[in-house]
C-alpha cells in the first residue's frame, strides 16, 4: 500500500535532513548533495550549477510506495528540463526513457507517484532560453517553429514528449555519472556532456516529429493495432512470437505490421525486440541480481556467447563488466 504524503511535508523533511549539505567538490561551492530523508528511503540528489545549466543527478531507492500529493492552491512554475531515466519509474517514465518537458505557472492538484525501487536519473535544466535561442538561428534546425516556441519561450505552454533513450544518449549519461574531475574541468566536461544530451535529444524529437507526420498513412485503429503489438513484444521478451503470430495476434497482415512499426515507431520489429531486450539486461546488470547468464536467459538469448556480442555492440561494453560503470558511485551516509 502506498504512503500519501503532501508535497509541503515532502520538502520539509528534505530540508530537515539537509541542514548542513554536502560538498563532493570542496573546489566547487555550487555542486551540493542532499541526501535521501531516511523516511522515504536512501540516496541522493546531487546539483551542480554550471553556466545556464542546472543539472541533477537523483540516485535514490525509496523504501515503500509514495504518492506525493500537491494541493490545488499551490501553484508551479516550470521552466524548461531534459530528463533522463536510467533506473526506476516516476510519473508515467520507466528506466529507458528521456523525456523532454516545458510548461508555465499553474495550479494543479496532481500527485506524483514512487514506486519501491531504485530511482537512477539525470534532469538538465537550461536556466536561460539564449542558451538554446543561440544555436537556432541561420535556419539550421529541423524542429518545426512550434517546438521551437517552447524551447525559447518554456514558460509559455505546458508540453511533454517522452521517447526511447538511445545508446549514444546512454553513452554520454554515464559519462556523468561517472564524471572523474574536479574543479574548472569538471564544469567544462559536464556542460560538453549536457549540451550534447540536449543535442540528441532535439534530433530525436525532429525524427518524431517526422515519424508522426508519416503515420497519416495508416489509420487510427491501424496505429492502435501497432501500439498493441508493441506491447506484446515487450511483454514476452524471453519467448517472442514470430511475425506472423504477432500479426494474427494483433489482427494486422504481415506486411501492415512492418509497414506499421516502421512508421509508428521508426524501427522493424525485430529491431525495436532488440532494443528492449538490451534494455532489459542492462537493468538486470544494473540491479545485481542475476549473473550474465541468467540476465541472457532472462531476455531470450539460449547462448550466452551471442548474447554477450549483441551487448557489446549494443553498449561498447562487456556484460559482465558492465555493472561495475554504475556499482559504487553513490555512496552516502
Amino acid at each position: 500500500m502506498a504512503k500519501i504524503i503532501s508535497l509541503a511535508d515532502y520538502q520539509e523533511l528534505w530540508r530537515e535532513r539537509n541542514q548542513n549539505t554536502k560538498q563532493p567538490d570542496p573546489s566547487d561551492a555550487s555542486d551540493i548533495i542532499n541526501v535521501c530523508p531516511q523516511e522515504f528511503g536512501s540516496g541522493y540528489e546531487r546539483w551542480i550549477e554550471l553556466r545556464d545549466i542546472s543539472l541533477l543527478i537523483i540516485d535514490t531507492k525509496f523504501g515503500h510506495n509514495l504518492i506525493i500529493e500537491k494541493a490545488p492552491q499551490e501553484r508551479y512554475s516550470h521552466g524548461l528540463e531534459f530528463g533522463f531515466h536510467l533506473l526506476g519509474y516516476w510519473n508515467n517514465t520507466h528506466a529507458g526513457q528521456n523525456f523532454f518537458h516545458t510548461g508555465g505557472v499553474y495550479q494543479t492538484d496532481k500527485a506524483e507517484f514512487l514506486q519501491h525501487q531504485r530511482l537512477l536519473k539525470v534532469d538538465i535544466h537550461p536556466e536561460s532560453p539564449e542558451l538554446l535561442n543561440s544555436f537556432m538561428d541561420g535556419g539550421l534546425n529541423p524542429i518545426s517553429p512550434q517546438i521551437i516556441q517552447k524551447l525559447i519561450e518554456p514558460n509559455q505552454q505546458s508540453y511533454l514528449q517522452i521517447d526511447q533513450t538511445t545508446p549514444e544518449m546512454r553513452i554520454a549519461l554515464e559519462q556523468i555519472i561517472n564524471c572523474p574531475f574536479t574543479s574548472l574541468t569538471k564544469k567544462i566536461y559536464l556542460e560538453s556532456k549536457c549540451l550534447e544530451l540536449i543535442a540528441l535529444k532535439l534530433e530525436q524529437l525532429a525524427k518524431s516529429e517526422n515519424i508522426s507526420t508519416k503515420t497519416t498513412t495508416l489509420k487510427r485503429d491501424d496505429i492502435d493495432r501497432i501500439y498493441n503489438a508493441k506491447e506484446i513484444l515487450t511483454q514476452s521478451l524471453d519467448n517472442p512470437p514470430s511475425l506472423l503470430e504477432l500479426a494474427r495476434k494483433v489482427g494486422l497482415n504481415d506486411y501492415k505490421l512492418k509497414l506499421g512499426f516502421r512508421q509508428v515507431l521508426g524501427t522493424t520489429a525485430f529491431g525495436y525486440l532488440h532494443q528492449q531486450r538490451m534494455e532489459k539486461a542492462r537493468q538486470l546488470l544494473l540491479e545485481g541480481q542475476m549473473n550474465v547468464k541468467q540476465v541472457a536467459r532472462a531476455v531470450g538469448y539460449a547462448n550466452q556467447s551471442r548474447f554477450a556480442a549483441a551487448f557489446r555492440k549494443q553498449f561498447n561494453t562487456n556484460p559482465k563488466s558492465y555493472n561495475l560503470l554504475l556499482r559504487g558511485c553513490f555512496k552516502t551516509n
